[in-house]
């Protein structure tokens, strides 16, 4: 990292852009022969083994069984089942579930520092994996217009910059709130409240963009 081809660290290379895609890391893979199972035990363990390494076993713990229970919240993963009847107690979730929590409920958090040393063309260079394994970002982050490292900004000059591009729109139907799969039911159903009164229905999220081609298909 902190391999910036600029000549001036803080000023974006206009002839030598990063990539938009992030790179795959395909090193260490290991062929194995398929497992006839695909619980128990092991991945258990496996569950608890994340929330070590992104958050901690009693606050993740915690979570977990919480997660897809009537008094709690649905799983930010996948659309896993809500039987309307007894639910399982011990856990109504999968591996990969308990995977997304475990980086939802971290306590890591990226300090400003890292942005101050990391240009956009280093960030360029991680995978998403990587990107999800640095913790949340505590406070706002803005790439002025030719820079080549996020700068923090206050909530406040978050808000306004925000509401300054939303209300130059000639029409609400110009924005387009975007939703990512993993934000919970809860979050989305608040984001999708700002979004009417604003004056639009324009949600598309990772449901209908990914799936346009298939459900058109079918």
């Amino acid at each position: 990292m902190k391999d910036q081809p600029s000549s001036d660290q803080n000023k974006l290379d206009n002839d030598n852009l990063p990539s938009a895609h992030s790179p795959y890391n395909l090193r260490n893979l290991k062929l194995k022969d398929p497992k006839n199972w695909a619980a128990g035990a092991p991945a258990v363990l496996h569950s608890m083994e994340q929330l070590v390494r992104n958050a901690s076993v009693a606050r993740g713990g915690r979570a977990l069984f919480s997660m897809n229970q009537f008094d709690g919240f649905d799983c930010p993963s996948c659309a896993w089942p809500d039987p309307d009847d007894e639910r399982s107690g011990l856990g109504e979730y999968c591996e990969n579930g308990a995977k997304a929590l475990a980086e939802e409920t971290t306590s890591k958090t990226i300090g400003e520092e890292f942005f101050r040393e990391n240009s956009i063309y280093d960030l360029a260079k991680l995978t998403d994996f990587e990107i999800s394994q640095l913790g949340r970002i505590s406070r706002p982050m803005y790439l002025p217009e030719g820079a080549s490292h996020y700068q923090p900004i206050s909530w406040d000059d978050a808000f306004t910059k925000i509401a300054e591009k939303m209300n130059a729109l000639d029409s609400p139907d110009e924005a387009i709130f975007y939703t990512s799969g993993r934000t919970s039911n809860e979050a989305t159903w608040v984001y999708q409240l700002f979004g009417r009164e604003f004056g639009t229905n324009n949600f598309p999220d990772c449901s209908n963009m990914c799936h346009e081609t298939s459900g058109y298909a079918l």
